[in-house]
């Protein structure tokens, strides 16, 4: 009776945990008294709209695209394929108020930890989507993120839009994104993606935080030219407009909530189980009793 007793009080704190989870859930549903302008969470924004990535792997890009180098000289892509290296590529820009910036330093920091160095055993490519964005402004970006790299890296390079090829390039690779005219800033994505020395899709990792060891297996699959699909793409969408305040925020919370009905859903299992269970050995008993 005192096991039946403990697992009826261990029942009940699993109902009022329950009961916790589901609360926030239900607050996702939309509130149609809620003040104009301000969105529920869950709800992608129309600035979000048609935003994201569609795996191409194996596709190859046009390495004839060319850009603008940091020297201020036309450069073709297929200057840093076709030398038995594999290839990170970024498609960011150099002005971006905030997921650019993390992106840079998120891969910035699993550069630091591999062991490998760019201009060796792999080369990296960071191009700029943003027509706006010169030579120069690629040039100071490089500099900022080379002193932060803080090792040799002679084959990490930072190009500026020419003729539209940005466009066009981030296309090949299923980059999608979209310029938003009232704030003058681009949504879009936060990702890096890696390619084969011959110019094929072969990786993608997403979020800003960025695993060492995914990208040196990456780097070294690309090198051989397979390829991986990501088994995190639902970090793509953890970051997205907030149009009540303006900028990038942090959409983890969603992400958690959805762990909350997962938690709802097991703990209906266990406690379903669980009374199952303790009414198996109750009738045991009784037949022992008989």
């Amino acid at each position: 009776m005192r096991l039946a007793a403990r697992q009826i009080a261990f029942a009940a704190l699993a109902l009022a945990s329950l009961s916790l989870c589901v609360q926030p859930v239900l607050a996702q549903k939309f509130d149609p008294l809620q003040k104009p302008g301000v969105m529920p969470s869950n709800v992608r924004p129309r600035q979000l709209e048609g935003v994201g990535i569609v795996e191409k792997l194996g596709n190859s890009i046009d390495l004839n695209l060319q850009f603008i180098g940091e020297n201020g000289y036309p450069v073709a892509l297929s200057e840093y394929f076709h030398r038995g290296r594999p290839v990170i590529l970024n498609l960011v820009y150099y002005t971006c108020p905030m997921l650019c910036t993390l992106v840079l330093n998120g891969q910035t920091e699993a550069l630091r930890a591999i062991p490998w160095t760019p201009g060796k055993e792999y080369e990296v490519v960071t191009i700029s989507i943003d027509p706006n964005d010169n030579f120069d402004t690629a040039r100071k970006k490089k500099a900022l993120y080379l002193a932060s790299y803080d090792h040799p890296a002679d084959g990490w390079h930072f190009l500026a839009d020419k003729d539209g090829n940005a466009k066009k390039l981030a296309e090949m690779v299923g980059f999608r994104y979209r310029y938003d005219d009232r704030i003058n800033q681009f949504a879009h994505p936060a990702a890096i993606m890696i390619l084969t020395p011959e110019g094929k899709m072969a990786r993608y990792l997403y979020g800003v935080k960025y695993s060492p060891r995914d990208i040196r297996f990456g780097l070294a699959e690309a090198s051989e030219g397979r390829s991986t699909m990501a088994l995190e793409k639902i970090l793509l969408f953890c970051y997205h407009y907030d149009p009540t305040v303006g900028s990038y925020t942090v959409f983890a919370m969603n992400f958690m909530r959805g762990g909350g009905i997962l938690t709802v859903v097991l703990l209906t299992w266990y406690i379903s189980w669980m009374f199952r269970a303790e009414k198996k050995r109750m009738a045991t008993i009784k037949e022992g009793l008989a």
